[in-house]
């Protein structure tokens, strides 16, 4: 399949790249709308930069006698001697019963049963790949990948030895597109392109320091390696493009948003306001890492280039104050501010804490929500566009087209991974010269993920807690305790303190029998009885009005217990709330226990995080509800929990489509990761805007890739 290496071949014509996949032998019309819907392969390089995800060993087959528990993966070649159906209707299953000389397995499908009935023949002999299960003590394989063997010299001398295995999905299986399958398409491809060598766009200087595999190499022996060491280099080749790639774009646009001198407002003065609170009307000294971060602000406002500035800090770290003495800078030269919250609630809560700074200066501040009257909305807009508001604080209502700012210097948005891209784009595309951007997260980001996926941002790290904070106290109580939990919460009740109550469910489910918030109110009134207590319930499917009335309550002190969802996760800030109760916390992630934690504590009282689980436990609930119990740092769980869940689950990423890599991985390949960074530093200081000759081919590559990504300035994505 191959031309040696020593051969110079030209490149593949663009057109034939970008061919449809239609025309690739065996796809034709309808698979090709199925893989353009289930894998977005809609040309012939698609396809080639579809990678396989595992590789069957064909040097390798197992005997049935020989299987047991430990297996994972197992490849038998078997004769079909039976088959029956079982159940009807949703459980309808297909049996293939299968045996070699040593012993009998089951093959069983749930899905595309017709299909696997046509495309097999009892008495034929098979190769199937498959994980091994169990079920009522006989081995089975469930969809194993099953392929008719020809002749006997098949079955003893496979002529792949590293078979790749593609994902699919389910539609795709049903036609016939199983992984195995999606590697027999791309045999054919690559067969078409054996007569050419795919371009490069690595430096020659890099390739031979790193002493990679060109880029034809690498894919080819990615898709089928001649052996396992051409394989690891493949990978090691592709995992590195995939960083440096990365690295490459979000340092372009950072370097050229600073040498954009017309590219941001000017803060020459901090101003009076700012002093005036700070010498008179501070309610609390800042931490060094408050100071630290405010004069990174200033430094950066004052340079002529639009600020684009990631605020990490964990709960309770004081991001708030930080935001809004940089909002006072902004007024102090004349501009307008704004912050941008992901929910209602976090709006209010955020304009309430702002007004109460405020009181004493000469600010004029609103606040602008979905839930407003039109004539009270009317008016604000009015004003903005007059400047007669110096801050206005809301949700998405901020980005309608028809709230126009006088002179907007400066904007806020927290919790930012909760905007898609564009929304956050229309808040600093309504003022010229752009204002500045300030992001803010109570999600602390690990360092690998965050110069990866946030490299483009100057970052800013709060570490410190203000002084007089008091560690949360967490444990963890199995459901039998429930008694002892709630009497422990009765009693911090009937000592003036309040309560979060925390379930991950609105209303039960068959496949999710844990404790759902219906059946846990009624639960809860069991141990707090409404003539004693007041309860206040909050969930995502109430309306507005209801969230803000019952949110009131509990804010006010009016209810003592809230039982809720995850709603409450992020920004809520009760000082009185000294108990966190999380029910089936071995159903939460990391991050999300974390943040659900810090809604207590924020007060001087000591406050308790209890995590109620169930006696069946996975091994990695336990380590997880282990990391909570043993920490309150929160960069030390955000590590913890990239490691165990990996970058394409972390909180925001998926949502942000932050992570495009496709074989690299930031927890397994942070050695492979650093040299990428290393190497993109190394060509930003040799030629920053890509002009020598030899870097055109990457210059040409990433204009391709994305278009506006090396001209547009100033996006966060």
């Amino acid at each position: 399949m191959y031309l040696s290496t020593s051969v110079t071949l030209p490149p593949p014509p663009e057109r034939l790249l970008q061919t449809p996949i239609t025309y690739l032998k065996g796809v034709g019309p309808f698979k090709a709308s199925l893989l353009q819907k289930e894998l977005q392969i809609f040309t012939y390089n698609d396809l080639l930069l579809y990678f396989p995800f595992r590789y069957l060993d064909r040097t390798r087959i197992d005997q049935i006698v020989s299987l047991h528990a430990e297996r994972d993966f197992v490849q038998l070649v078997v004769v079909l001697t039976a088959k029956k159906i079982r159940g009807d209707g949703g459980k309808k299953r297909l049996i293939v019963y299968a045996q070699d000389a040593t012993g009998t397995i089951e093959l069983v499908w749930f899905k595309g049963i017709a299909w696997v009935e046509k495309s097999i023949q009892l008495g034929g002999t098979y190769l199937v790949y498959g994980r091994l299960t169990s079920f009522l003590g006989q081995y089975q394989i469930t969809h194993p990948d099953i392929e008719a063997v020809a002749d006997k010299a098949q079955q003893e001398v496979p002529h792949i030895l590293l078979e790749p295995v593609y994902p699919s999905t389910e539609k795709l299986r049903n036609v016939g597109l199983t992984g195995r399958a999606l590697g027999k398409l791309t045999a054919q491809l690559i067969e078409q392109l054996s007569g050419y060598e795919l371009a490069e766009f690595l430096p020659n200087t890099l390739l031979e320091k790193q002493k990679f595999l060109t880029r034809d190499q690498s894919l080819k022996n990615i898709h089928f390696p001649k052996s396992k060491e051409l394989l690891d280099q493949a990978l090691r080749r592709v995992k590195f493009e995939e960083f440096f790639v990365a690295h490459i774009q979000l340092q372009r646009i950072k370097m050229l948003r600073h040498q954009d001198k017309a590219g941001g407002a000017v803060f020459k003065v901090v101003g009076d306001v700012f002093m005036d609170f700070y010498k008179h009307h501070l309610p609390f000294p800042l931490t060094q890492a408050q100071k630290r971060v405010l004069k990174e602000i200033k430094a950066d406002t004052e340079q002529g280039y639009q600020m684009n500035r990631l605020l990490q800090g964990d709960v309770g770290s004081g991001k708030t104050i930080v935001a809004f003495l940089s909002i006072l800078i902004a007024l102090g030269n004349g501009y307008q501010a704004c912050l941008m919250a992901p929910t209602e609630i976090l709006a209010r809560q955020h304009f309430q804490t702002i007004s109460n700074y405020a009181q004493g200066l000469p600010i004029r501040i609103a606040l602008l929500v979905g839930a407003l009257k039109k004539i009270e909305r009317k008016k604000i807009l009015l004003q903005l566009s007059q400047h007669e508001i110096d801050i206005v604080i809301g949700t998405h209502a901020l980005i309608e087209d028809e709230v126009i700012f006088k002179k907007l210097g400066f904007v806020v948005i927290d919790e930012q991974h909760r905007f898609g891209v564009e929304q956050r784009a229309k808040l600093w595309q309504k003022a010229k010269p752009a204002p500045h951007v300030l992001v803010m997260t109570a999600t602390p980001i690990p360092r690998t993920l965050a110069m990866t996926v946030y490299g483009d941002l100057d970052q800013s790290i709060l570490d410190q807690l203000p002084p007089g904070r008091k560690p949360i106290k967490t444990v963890v109580r199995y459901e039998t305790h429930r008694g002892n939990v709630m009497g422990f919460v009765r009693s911090q009740i009937d000592l003036g303190r309040q309560a979060y109550i925390v379930y991950p469910l609105i209303e039960e489910s068959e496949k999710l029998r844990y404790e759902d918030l219906e059946q846990g109110i009624v639960q809860v009134q069991s141990y707090l009885p409404s003539d004693r207590y007041n309860l206040s319930k909050l969930h995502g499917r109430m309306s507005d009005a209801e969230k803000d009335i019952n949110m009131k309550r509990f804010i006010n002190g009016t209810s003592q217990v809230m039982v809720a969802t995850t709603v409450i996760e992020v920004g809520v800030n009760v000082p009185n709330a000294t108990v966190m109760v999380i029910e089936s916390a071995e159903k939460f992630g990391l991050s999300q226990l974390h943040q659900l934690r810090g809604r207590v504590g924020r007060g001087a009282e000591l406050s308790y995080c209890i995590l109620l689980t169930s006696f069946r436990l996975s091994k990695e609930a336990k380590a997880r509800l282990e990391v909570i119990r043993s920490t309150t740092d929160g960069f030390q769980i955000a590590q913890k929990d990239l490691d165990m869940r990996g970058p394409g689950e972390f909180e925001g990423t998926k949502q942000s489509g932050a992570l495009p890599f496709k074989v690299a991985s930031l927890v397994l390949d942070q050695d492979i990761n650093q040299l990428a960074q290393q190497a993109v530093a190394d060509l930003m200081v040799a030629d920053p805007v890509l002009a020598q000759p030899e870097n055109q081919p990457l210059k040409n590559y990433l204009v391709k890739l994305s278009p506006n990504n090396t001209i547009q300035l100033g996006k966060i994505s």
